[in-house]
């Protein structure tokens, strides 16, 4: 399997659509399902202005996911990010999302200055996606109950997280 990240393009938008506009996919996302290109476009334009570390995640150099890292705080205080992904159903249980978060996981704490710690919210009911974070070396830490209130319902979130073991002398910035 050749996994590889890359930042969002415009281009990507026919494949962005084909997962994104996918129920099944988004039932765990916070963000609705798809059914305009435009509002597609205007998505990706977003994603790739308001946000350095989000990627699509690609299998022969075509979108079948999104992975992102959103630092949480201002300045010195964003010392956490959050770790997000979504995956076209097509490739559910083939490995391709574990692989993407050790991807990220393996830069990230180089890539980003001051970071301590990556967290992976997960519903409470997306065991899969669970499972993926643990196959990732994550660790659980809790449910927070009712936490989110997405698409008309409170939803009871699991905290998963990876904590920086790097130094701050063995770090490259």
């Amino acid at each position: 399997m050749s996994i590889t990240l890359r930042p969002f393009e415009l281009r990507d938008v026919d494949d962005f659509m084909v997962w994104a506009g996918d129920e099944k996919v988004t039932k765990y996302c916070r963000w609705d399902t798809f059914t305009s290109r435009e509002d597609a476009v205007e998505f990706l334009r977003q994603i790739i202005t308001s946000n350095a570390w989000y990627r699509a995640i690609c299998l022969h150099g075509r979108s079948v996911g999104s992975i992102y890292v959103a630092p949480q705080g201002t300045g010195k205080d964003a010392r956490r990010a959050e770790l997000g992904y979504a995956l076209s159903a097509d490739h559910w249980g083939k490995g391709v999302a574990t692989e993407a978060v050790k991807m990220v996981v393996s830069n990230v704490f180089q890539e980003v200055k001051g970071l301590d710690r990556v967290e992976g919210l997960v519903y409470a009911d997306n065991k899969a996606s669970q499972r993926v974070l643990e196959k990732a070396g994550f660790h659980k830490e809790g449910v927070l109950r009712k936490y989110f209130y997405v698409k008309g319902q409170s939803r009871d979130i699991v905290v998963y997280s990876v904590v920086n073991n790097m130094s701050a002398e063995d770090a490259v910035f």
